[in-house]
């Protein structure tokens, strides 16, 4: 898995409206991981954590995952 796995599904996300509401429902990373296969993306949970840059924006993300992945 690369950070252009990651991209990819947050542009996935941000392009489809329902996948959306099912991401910022994600409360934790694995729920998130699990949602990024289900629609076709390998995710390892490292790729998501700095020092790589984020993919996702906070409005993207449950309050707890975007604590969690983008530092608040």
């Amino acid at each position: 898995m690369s950070i252009k796995e990651v991209h990819a599904f947050s542009e996935k996300a941000k392009a489809d409206q329902v996948l959306a509401e099912k991401l910022k429902a994600c409360e934790k990373t694995r729920e998130m991981i699990a949602l990024a296969k289900e629609h076709g993306h390998s995710i390892i949970e490292d790729a998501l954590y700095p020092p790589n840059e984020p993919q996702f924006t906070k409005d993207q993300l449950s309050p707890k995952l975007a604590k969690a992945l983008l530092g608040g």
